[in-house]
């Protein structure tokens, strides 16, 4: 497995759209190397013959009726929007059309 590196953490937070500072790199960069250390022992497990689990607590499933029920209409909706323009809600622009390259 490769290093993990105060740069690997940069690369990763730059890909979430995080910003760390040097204290938080320096506390995150082992964190992350001893998490996929461990994910790495995981993967050298031998599972032949181990059934699948997809949980672990034995519930029932509830059901329900799905019975309908009376929403609100748009116009009530749209009462409480801060922001809107020929009948949707208008949203700040989070992606820049420049940052799709």
């Amino acid at each position: 497995m490769e290093k993990v590196t105060n740069d690997t953490i940069k690369h990763v937070a730059a890909l979430a759209q995080l910003e760390f500072s040097e204290e938080e790199l320096a506390k995150f960069t082992p964190q992350m190397g001893k998490i996929l250390e461990m994910a790495e022992e995981l993967q050298a497990v031998d599972t032949t013959g181990v059934e699948e689990t997809v949980q672990v607590v034995d519930r029932d499933t509830v059901f329900r009726e799905d019975v309908p029920e009376k929403w609100q209409t748009r116009e009530e909706m749209m009462k409480n929007v801060p922001d809107k323009s020929n009948g949707f809600v208008k949203v700040p622009v989070i992606i820049d059309k420049d940052d799709n390259q």
